[in-house]
Parts: structure tokens; sequence; C-alpha cells
């Protein structure tokens, strides 16, 4: 039995931890949590009160929220060089553009979709993302100059998380186009790790129709 036990659905966030799990190359189990009865149960709640996915469990840790699983398992997984050191400035980017993902994109990507408008001044101010046009800016801001992974070189948890994000924003049309988004794309998405975790998570769709 692994010491790592994913619970997820293959149409959730689920897909961005398997993807971090793989990149990790730890051995994990993966625990299907259905939506509706199964995810609002009280068993899955005594583990995630929130009733989402995913979720993971390490030795008895348990670890919510999508950044916070792909940070938990680059640190778990040093070799793997998901990470910079602490202290480096690299770590510094890794911090910011990790939580960007969850603290701005995720907000407001999920905020425009409910057709929710906070480029008014007087929301703008009160929202911690700002508005998704300034979100979509900034990212443009930060691959403009061409790198080839968010911290620039090397490829790390960020690519998989913020990664994720660019990615979904585009495919389904949730996050505007910007120069660079598209190549940058389809350079993370080419990796096997992602690659591996997009046919394991494809084959699960038919058990949860």
């Amino acid at each position: 039995m692994s010491d790592l036990t994913l619970y997820t659905h293959p149409m959730s966030r689920g897909r961005i931890a398997r993807w971090m799990m793989e990149e990790a190359a730890l051995p994990y189990e993966v625990k299907v949590v259905r939506y509706g009865d199964e995810m609002k149960s009280r068993e899955y709640r005594a583990i995630n009160p929130m009733g989402k996915v995913p979720t993971l469990i390490d030795r008895g840790m348990v670890i919510t929220e999508v950044a916070a699983i792909c940070a938990h398992m680059a640190d778990l997984a040093p070799q793997a060089g998901l990470a910079p050191p602490p202290g480096t400035p690299e770590r510094g980017a890794y911090y910011r553009w990790l939580f960007f993902g969850a603290g701005a994109v995720d907000p407001a990507v999920s905020v425009a979709s409910l057709e929710v408008e906070t480029d008014d001044p007087q929301i703008y101010r009160r929202v911690g993302w700002g508005s998704l046009t300034a979100v979509a800016a900034t990212l443009e801001h930060l691959l403009e100059d061409g790198r080839k992974h968010i911290l620039g070189e090397a490829f790390s948890a960020v690519d998989v998380y913020l990664g994720s994000q660019i990615a979904w924003g585009l495919q389904f049309g949730t996050l505007p186009e910007r120069p660079g988004f598209a190549d940058y794309v389809a350079r993370i998405t080419d990796r096997p790790a992602a690659k591996r975790a997009v046919e394991l998570d494809d084959a699960l769709l038919d058990e949860v129709e």
C-alpha cells in the first residue's frame, strides 16, 4: 500500500493534481469520488469538509487545494527538481506565481464564467484579483520574453499548476488569448508525465458517467 492516496474525479481540478503526482514519480493510489451524494457524504466530508476534490492523504496528513498539493509533492520528491531551493530568488518567484494562480487566476476565471464583471473601478478595488483583464495582462507580461517555463529554463510545480490554468483557459475559452500562451502550453503539455496523466484520467471517464 502506498503512503499517498489521491481522492479525485477525472472532470475536476484533480487533473492538475494527477499531473503533479506523475511528475513527482512517487507511488500513489487513486480513489475516484463521484459528484453528488458520494462527494457530499459524511464519510468523505470527514476527510475534506468542503466536499470537493482533489484531496491528498500523505501518511495520515490531509492536504487539500491544488496549489498546496503541488507544493507538497514538489517538496516530497526533491529528486524530481520541481521546486527551487529555499532562500533563492527563484524560490521567491515560485511562491509568487504559485499563489497568483490560486489567488488571482482561479477566482478571476470562475467569477467571469458567472458573467460577473469586475473591471468596474469600484469593484476592481474590492476583489483581490482585480479582473480577468488584469490577470490575462499579467500572464502575458510574464511570458512575453519567450521564456521556456514560468521560472525560466527549469520546469517546476508552477508550470503544472499555473500552466494547467492557462491551458484550460485556452481550451475552454475562459481566459483571453494572449501572445505566448499557446506556445507555452504546447511545451508543457508535451511532457511525458503530462501525457500519462491525461491518459490515466481519460481512462476513468467511463466509470463516472
